[in-house]
């Protein structure tokens, strides 16, 4: 998910021998920019959490690449060519991330990068991706202020952002719990817990006007003791509380707020507990809101593609002993997307291998399928994806939660158009927008 570090600034980059200067020798030379001959190998670097406390969103994106590489190789590559993921570590840091992406591109000679879980690292990254021209796929960062602050040639987002992720939670709030007249918010402190209580405090002014702040709680990110926030809720006594959290920080809080009946007291908005259920079990009581950052479920009640996403799950399980969570289905849409973008692309030349810079702009516009069902790349380089929210259920099929009550958000409904602001848009939505939700799937 996302960093904890703030993102590069050019004095910062200047300061690391990152900045413009040390640039103008990287990339590809001129030569192999015009002409591109058919390589070897298409060499992927990938930049995933594999330490920390994000790397239980960091790991399984591995081993999801892991996968589906095998898999896509045995089925012949890409035009022949088989491809190999190169794995680094976001884990200790955006500068050392910043210092990865320049040796991935000048010294592995990488041809395409997907990058990465950390907003911060994403910033970062979307900028060198021009400067070194090399396609970069934006695989899971949900940052909205990437292509709504600028503009780039070579990266892409194959998924979501903030934007979608948060206001299709708080229209499902909206929608089934429409008498909530408090709110409170526990997010981590830093850019994203901010930045996404921004975004639902925003719709949430602007669709339903009134509503009281009961607390803004920000404990430090990867905080273990809870107890003061939980303690200050239960003395409020909000109708509902928001926590965008996610990783560690989330499982400690949902386990801490079951301990002491705080599910009892309020409704819970958790955007991001798709990829918490299998780590904390039931201890997350039935009755409340969840998301999955996208339409991501294993057990989708609409895939586009039934076969595709119960051989992906099944085959996932066997190999690595676990569910399929969100980052995985992120993991399987870079994948995905690379493999339909070098197709365009040489389709487009008649069969030749395309340079970088085709390469790169055949992901514009490009459509593609995902576990669930498809994603479009628009013109500002953002992918619009669906999203699927719902409400945790006991069962005794799983040892953990399910979601059941399901709606699917269709992805151009809660995305910010093209130029737009995110919390600009917000401000002018409707509560009309309410009335053209999908209407509820349960559990089977």
């Amino acid at each position: 998910m996302r960093s904890v570090n703030p993102p590069v600034s050019r004095r910062r980059l200047l300061q690391s021998g990152l900045g413009a200067g040390s640039l103008l020798l990287a990339g590809r030379p001129a030569h192999a920019q015009a002409q591109a001959q058919k390589p070897a190998e298409v060499k992927v670097g990938i930049a995933t959490f594999l330490s920390g406390p994000s790397s239980v969103f960091g790991v399984p994106g591995r081993q999801a690449a892991e996968l589906l590489f095998d898999e896509l190789n045995a089925a012949g590559g890409i035009a022949g060519v088989k491809a190999r993921p190169i794995f680094v570590d976001e884990g200790p840091g955006v500068d050392h991330f910043a210092g990865e992406f320049r040796r991935l591109v000048q010294s592995e000679n990488v041809n395409i990068i997907f990058s990465a879980i950390s907003s911060a690292d994403c910033l970062a990254c979307a900028p060198l991706a021009d400067e070194l021209k090399r396609p970069t796929l934006l695989w899971d960062c949900g940052t909205q202020r990437i292509f709504e602050d600028a503009k780039y040639d070579y990266a892409y987002r194959t998924g979501a952002n903030a934007t979608p992720e948060v206001l299709s939670a708080l229209l499902y709030l909206l929608k089934t719990k429409p008498e909530f007249r408090s709110v409170a918010v526990v997010n981590q402190d830093y850019a994203w817990g901010r930045d996404s209580w921004d975004i639902f405090r925003t719709g949430l002014q602007t669709l339903k006007p009134g509503v009281r702040v009961a607390a803004e709680l920000f404990p430090r990110f990867g905080a273990t003791d809870f107890s003061s926030e939980i303690t200050r809720l239960l003395a409020l006594r909000p109708d509902v509380i928001l926590s965008t959290s996610w990783g560690g920080d989330l499982d400690t809080f949902i386990r801490q707020a079951a301990d002491r009946k705080l599910f009892d007291r309020s409704t819970f908005v958790l955007p991001l507990a798709e990829s918490s259920l299998e780590r904390v079990g039931k201890v997350l009581p039935a009755g409340h809101i969840i998301g999955s950052r996208g339409d991501h479920w294993f057990l989708h009640p609409s895939p586009a593609d039934p076969a595709l996403l119960k051989n992906f799950t099944e085959n996932y399980r066997k190999r690595f002993n676990s569910y399929p969570i969100y980052s995985c289905h992120h993991m399987a849409q870079a994948v995905f997307a690379m493999k339909a973008g070098y197709e365009k692309a040489l389709a487009a030349k008649g069969g030749q291998w395309p340079t970088d810079a085709e390469l790169a702009a055949a992901f514009k516009g490009l459509t593609f399928p995902s576990l669930t069902s498809s994603i479009t790349i628009r013109p500002d380089g953002q992918g619009l994806e669906d999203q699927l929210i719902g409400t945790t259920l006991h069962t005794d099929r799983y040892p953990f939660p399910v979601m059941t009550d399901m709606v699917i958000f269709p992805a151009a409904s809660v995305t910010t158009p093209v130029g737009q602001k995110s919390l600009d848009w917000l401000k002018t939505l409707k509560p009309d927008m309410l009335d053209n939700m999908a209407q509820p799937v349960a559990f089977r």
